[in-house]
């Protein structure tokens, strides 16, 4: 966080770090740890010069940003195309449901590719870093949000697909979602932030800012204050007319019941600190979220608003939204795997079927290190895809293991996906499995430094061999991919 109190990585307080001295700090920037800290400097991400200078400010207070109220966010909002003006119906032959929304990090763009082409149709300038997309109830809109805390809405009916309008909602922020109740669809939208620690609702056709809430408040287990409480994932209910806020540094889920947003009701689930990322089980009523630094996965039942269980896992959970599929011996479960070790934790998610397994890890299986961000599979594979992108061994930072879920007691296989690229340079961390809508391809950045050349390879999921490369020039630090089916329908 800005104030450097810690959450998935320690603290980094001045009474830390001048008892850390120069030297230590400028090595451990440089070359990283096996908790998920990345060898910004080794990886030609930080230049010398540049490792120099954050380990020389690190001794330093933190200086505190401004907030960023209402006036501020109103300020900011741009309608770039009215309502009343975009189309009545689908103007280009995108097909829409296989489409790719790629984060182009570190040039503030999204990158439309065509699944089945696998060309890029389109580059929309966004906020910087883009964190996540998000599909419409509808499928219509894209929702994108970037680390600046900039909100973009894009037409993907327009021809070619457009911004119509944007926000920014603070200054940092990585959280974006819409509503997705039954009547209430794409009503309302909501964002996130990091800084200040706040999150917006916002008119889902226009991203016109109508309520700003703060999260700061009390821990969930000391009960003391805190001055940055970040927002970290939001999804959208689809029992209640309810976004599930779940604040970081408090260890808070909030249900925020948008009904009657001049009455707002808000119920606090206490769970565990700090909550990052998470995702629903396969029926869509539970919301599991790591609390990561607490080496903990939270259950909360988005249907009666309560919480099911804590559950012990392995170190640092990173589960983006996990994996669900069908266990041979313990029915249904969700998976995640974990920044701080090589282990990957299967929960059961069935409470009716299999009420023995339910809410308890019922296997750990190991993986091929610790570094991973995302874990992967799709109802019509039998994969478990892992990655481990921040591992400090290059070999495994850009491969992915992948696991037969049939067999979790076999050997997986490296699929060495940095080589397949073609790309001789870099680390070639390979990051985030992304499936194509049905289930038969996965996808895969390698990213690299701004300087250096990145690709996105595809991988056929049933053969596990090389179907296609994506490198073009202005595939520039890809990192995140979205298909929209998978998305809209929380696949």
């Amino acid at each position: 966080g800005v104030l450097r109190k810690g959450a998935t990585g320690k603290a980094l307080t001045t009474d830390i770090t001048s008892e850390m001295g120069y030297e230590y700090l400028r090595d451990f920037i440089d070359y990283g740890s096996p908790g998920g800290m990345p060898n910004w400097g080794t990886s030609g991400l930080l230049s010398g010069p540049d490792v120099e200078l954050m380990a020389n400010y690190l001794p330093n207070e933190p200086p505190v940003p401004p907030e960023w109220g209402m006036a501020d966010i109103k300020g900011s909002w741009i309608v770039s195309v009215p309502v009343d003006e975009r189309p009545t119906k689908q103007m280009n032959d995108l097909d829409l449901e296989n489409l790719f929304s790629v984060t182009l990090r570190d040039t503030g763009e999204l990158a439309l590719i065509e699944g089945d082409s696998k060309t890029i149709h389109t580059i929309i300038k966004t906020g910087y870093a883009v964190h996540i997309s998000r599909m419409s109830a509808s499928g219509r809109y894209l929702f994108a949000i970037g680390r600046d805390a900039r909100v973009n809405l894009i037409d993907l009916w327009m021809d070619p697909p457009t911004n119509v309008a944007e926000i920014k909602v603070g200054m940092e922020a990585r959280s974006v979602e819409t509503s997705k109740m039954k009547g209430w669809e794409d009503k309302y939208a909501i964002a996130g932030a990091y800084w200040p620690p706040q999150y917006v609702i916002m008119d889902g056709d226009t991203l016109e800012p109508l309520k700003v809430v703060s999260t700061r408040g009390m821990t969930v287990d000391t009960q003391e204050y805190h001055p940055e409480p970040r927002v970290a994932a939001i999804v959208a209910s689809h029992y209640n007319p309810e976004f599930v806020v779940n604040v970081k540094e408090t260890g808070k889920v909030l249900m925020v019941n948008y009904s009657d947003l001049e009455n707002l009701k808000v119920t606090t689930i206490n769970a565990e600190r700090f909550l990052h990322d998470g995702g629903f089980d396969s029926t869509g009523r539970y919301f599991l979220v790591a609390a990561n630094a607490r080496n903990t996965i939270a259950v909360v039942d988005t249907k009666d608003d309560v919480l099911v269980a804590l559950i012990e896992v392995g170190t640092t959970p990173h589960p983006g939204r996990g994996a669900n599929f069908v266990h041979p011996e313990h029915g249904p479960v969700w998976a995640t795997s974990h920044l701080g070790d090589e282990t990957i934790a299967l929960i059961g998610t069935d409470p009716v079927g299999h009420p023995d397994q339910a809410w308890k890890m019922v296997e750990s299986i190991d993986g091929q290190g610790g570094g991973s961000l995302f874990i992967k599979t799709h109802p019509n594979s039998t994969n478990l895809w892992v990655d481990t992108p921040l591992n400090p061994e290059a070999e495994v930072a850009s491969s992915v293991a992948v696991f037969d879920i049939n067999n979790l007691g076999a050997e997986y296989d490296v699929i060495p996906i940095g080589e397949m690229s073609g790309i001789s340079e870099g680390v070639r961390r390979v990051v985030q499995g992304e499936y194509n809508k049905d289930g038969t391809e996965v996808w895969f950045s390698v990213w690299n430094s701004k300087s250096q050349e990145s690709a996105i390879v595809v991988i056929d999921d049933a053969t596990r061999s090389l179907k296609a490369v994506i490198r073009d020039p202005r595939l520039i630090t890809p990192t995140g991919k979205f298909n929209a089916y998978n998305t809209q329908n929380d696949v």
